[in-house]
């Protein structure tokens, strides 16, 4: 069985459909120096357990979306419009 996302705009849809776009992080200000904006732009992380994410729904309603899953098992614990979200 395909693994599915609950969109929040257009119910369960299969994974296919969206695409990962990167983690929700905390964006440096603007007076930050070229060390911080290369940090953020360039250096992940690799945890293992709950982890939030950008998602687009290329296939479907083509919002925004912050998902959180689990990067050991892939498992979605949460799906939410990105426009109420912030890092």
């Amino acid at each position: 069985m395909a693994s599915l996302i609950d969109c929040p705009h257009c119910g369960p849809r299969p994974k296919e459909e969206f695409g990962v776009k990167g983690a929700v992080l905390p964006r440096p200000g603007p007076e930050a120096g070229a060390a911080a904006w290369m940090d953020y732009v360039y250096l992940r992380e690799n945890p293992r357990g709950s982890y939030r994410e950008y998602w687009h729904h290329a296939g479907g309603c083509r919002r925004w979306l912050v998902v959180t899953r689990d990067t050991a098992t892939h498992a979605v614990s949460a799906v939410a419009d990105a426009a109420g979200e912030r890092p």
